[in-house]
């Protein structure tokens, strides 16, 4: 049985950056090519992209397997807002007995579930015997694919 604890690495989310990428905005189609380069006339700025609220928003590094099959893999970086409300069925980082994890929240008759993504995990029963917060709510997250 693996463990429930991955580790994960905060970064605020910075806001003074100048670099500006090319932004294709007609979006790109997975079947035939178009002509993408004909749209490239605007920038954009991902830091202001996915931080909408700036002051409360972090980039965090996940580790571990837990939440594969949700997308988030071991290293991926994951934009996580405090300022968001916490509702069942939402990705959140939480703090739970001095740990960080990220899990999907499951409220159910009156009880509290981390839901992990991957059968190889547990879900872990919030009670009333855990110090727990949720810390932020997952909006997005970054990976490398190739």
């Amino acid at each position: 049985m693996k463990k429930n604890k991955p580790k994960l690495t905060f970064y605020p989310a910075g806001q003074e950056s100048d670099i500006q990428l090319p932004f294709i905005t007609s979006g790109v189609k997975a079947g035939f090519p178009s002509p993408a380069l004909d749209f490239m006339e605007y920038k954009i700025d991902l830091n202001k992209y996915v931080a909408k609220n700036p002051i409360t928003t972090f980039y965090v590094k996940a580790e571990g397997h837990s939440m594969q099959d949700a997308g988030i893999d071991d290293g991926d970086i994951m934009v996580a807002d405090r300022s968001l409300e916490p509702a069942s069925g939402k990705i959140a980082i939480c703090l739970i007995d001095g740990e960080f994890t990220v899990k999907r929240l499951k409220m159910e008759n009156g009880s509290l579930y981390l839901m992990p993504e991957n059968t190889d995990y547990k879900p872990i029963e919030v009670t009333e015997n855990n110090q727990f917060i949720i810390w932020a709510i997952v909006t997005y997250v970054i990976k490398k694919v190739a």
